[in-house]
């Protein structure tokens, strides 16, 4: 197996320990922010490391785009693991989370609506809302809030979005390497 590859899988096994230690000990669901900033920082790192490792190891000069594709070498096992544990952990391990936050943001919904400076504020910005009844309004709202809240949903845009930025930090590492570490190579 590559070194890329490896290291892939290794900084997607350190992040997944890490998500699973924050729900044993019980701070999953307020540490959110920083459980996503560490999915990005190993992402970085994974393509960092992997890339840096198989710079050193090759014997012959190699061009800009196959350093890109040892970058993406990296950062795609971390995308596709990284992908799903995080359908598993939140369909399986805590599917909690979600009926939480379902029921916060539906207070949120009957809370607004039934204040009527909020409500009137409301109708304003969305004018298909302005024929709409108290609670067709708080009906709709609250099914649109429960159509983005699934692991499958989550799962997903986690993988576009790292897949977008496994690219953008493969082409960003490459040239930081060519620039700074590598000249002669």
């Amino acid at each position: 197996m590559r070194i890329t590859v490896k290291t892939g899988l290794v900084a997607a096994s350190t992040w997944i320990l890490f998500k699973l230690c924050l729900y044993a000990i019980g701070v999953a669901d307020s540490t959110t922010v920083i459980a996503v900033l560490a999915n990005i920082f190993m992402l970085l790192s994974s393509i960092s490391i992997g890339l840096y490792l198989q710079k050193r190891s090759d014997t012959e000069d190699t061009n800009t785009l196959v350093d890109v594709k040892n970058g993406m070498s990296a950062g795609l096992p971390y995308v596709v693991l990284t992908s799903v544990f995080i359908y598993f952990y939140y369909g399986k391990i805590n599917p909690d989370y979600y009926k939480h936050q379902i029921a916060e943001k539906e207070y949120m919904i009957h809370k607004m609506v039934n204040d009527p400076v909020q409500l009137k504020k409301f109708k304003d910005e969305h004018a298909d809302a302005e024929v709409m009844t108290k609670d067709q309004i708080e009906s709709k709202l609250i099914e649109n809030n429960k159509q983005g809240a699934s692991a499958g949903f989550t799962a997903t845009l986690s993988t576009l979005a790292l897949l977008i930025l496994a690219t953008f930090y493969s082409l960003l590492v490459t040239i930081i390497f060519r620039k700074l570490l590598f000249k002669g190579r």
